[in-house]
């Protein structure tokens, strides 16, 4: 099984700590994987440590519908006189699952992890039950440096050069399934539209209780096809005004809302960087990987742009970035990556084939009076230029960077 060193490092430091590990995103973006590699660590450790171990989405536990329940199906598992390792995936399926979490917390040498699909996990209950005693670890798609690992481990044309596999990463997305086999686009495409629809299924209108699925497809899809852009409530309802369809704004930052919540889209909020402060109108809105636009809308070589940036998007999130669109006085910086004292602006085009772009692209940079890192993030593979500090890169040797 590959490591994904990446989590795993987050993970290790508060294994055997009196805190609840708690792996949140998508569905299929590895979280099983995870657990699965922290039981073997915890058994290469000690043969015979005490592992309990359930997936709530096997019939297997179809009955343990409640806190309840859990607590006593449970209890007499865990071991007495040694620490017992729990490992609870996709634990939002169990109601109020958070008091069982924490009886097992207060009442057991316990060491617990789960994974949760919905950001719900994280609700004001958990806060409440729990306040003090978890830590989240953001789980996301493969990034471009993992799917290399995958291809070499799986070989899938691992010998292909770095611009060759880099496209298709974007081509294919990082969903890990999709990178242990070789499958065709359509087959691709088949099984991301298979993820896609389980999210929305479970995890948006069964838990909400949506009874307007042809909205929500309709939402989904502007935000899809609008990525990279910004975005307002009032913009979808004048979208839907325009096909003479009455949406209130209510209903559109639900459905938003609702989206979050299963990590399909991330919201990022603009950041005046002059000011120093974040701004309320207006947001981008990116995917938690970009085949998901695919299998709903295709691939369109017209919407690459807004693709590159959301690959960008995702690495600064993985790397621990709070990212922002930025803008300072008139001008829009497509990424402030902020990471405690580190800072880095980022700019992402297809090309750099106009001087108009070229002047776009690295002027809106040239106008920030600081010395933070920033970088000019396009496809191009030749052009390396840099211009009064402001680095040029292929957006695949970017994304292979050790640090920014």
């Amino acid at each position: 099984m590959i490591q994904r060193t990446l989590y795993m490092d987050q993970i290790r430091p508060f294994i055997d700590k009196p805190l609840v590990k708690v792996l949140t995103g998508v569905r299929r973006c590895g979280k099983s994987s995870i657990l699965a590699i922290l039981r073997d660590e915890f058994l290469v450790k000690d043969p015979a440590a005490r592992i309990i171990e359930m997936h709530f989405e096997s019939m297997e536990y179809a009955e343990l519908t409640d806190a309840r329940k859990l607590y006593e199906y449970v209890k007499p598992l865990i071991a007495q006189g040694q620490k017992s390792y729990i490992l609870f995936d996709e634990i939002q399926e169990v109601t109020g699952w958070e008091k069982a979490v924490n009886s097992f917390l207060v009442d057991f040498d316990c060491d617990i992890y789960i994974t949760g699909s919905n950001s719900r996990l994280l609700s004001s209950d958990l806060s409440t039950y729990l306040a003090g005693r978890y830590v989240e670890i953001s789980i996301l798609p493969l990034s471009f440096s993992e799917t290399l690992l995958f291809r070499r481990q799986y070989n899938t044309d691992a010998a292909d050069s770095i611009q060759k596999q880099f496209y298709e990463f974007l081509r294919r997305g990082g969903f890990p399934v999709l990178w242990t086999a070789s499958y065709t686009s359509e087959a691709a495409d088949k099984i991301v539209q298979d993820i896609y629809s389980s999210i929305v299924l479970r995890d948006i209108i069964s838990r909400n209780g949506i009874r307007n699925v042809d909205l929500l497809d309709r939402i989904v899809k502007y935000i899809f096809d609008n990525t990279g852009n910004l975005i307002s409530g009032k913009k979808i309802s004048d979208f839907f005004k325009s096909e003479r369809r009455s949406v209130n704004l209510e209903t559109i930052y639900n459905y938003l809302n609702y989206l979050e919540k299963a990590f399909i889209v991330y919201r990022v909020p603009r950041y005046d960087i002059k000011g120093k402060e974040i701004l309320q109108m207006n947001e981008k809105f990116y995917l938690s990987d970009q085949a998901l636009k695919y299998a709903m809308l295709g691939y369109k070589d017209s919407q690459i742009a807004g693709v590159l940036e959301g690959i960008v998007f995702l690495e600064l999130k993985r790397r621990g970035y709070q990212v922002y669109v930025g803008k300072y006085e008139d001008k829009e910086i497509d990424f402030v990556g902020i990471n405690k004292e580190e800072r880095v602006y980022v700019q992402v085009a297809f090309r750099l084939s106009e001087e108009e772009t070229i002047e776009r692209e690295f002027g809106n940079l040239k106008r920030i009076p600081d010395h933070y890192p920033k970088y000019v993030v396009t496809t191009e593979e030749n052009w390396s230029d840099n211009i009064d500090g402001i680095r040029h890169v292929n957006i695949a040797d970017f994304l292979l960077m050790d640090k920014f």
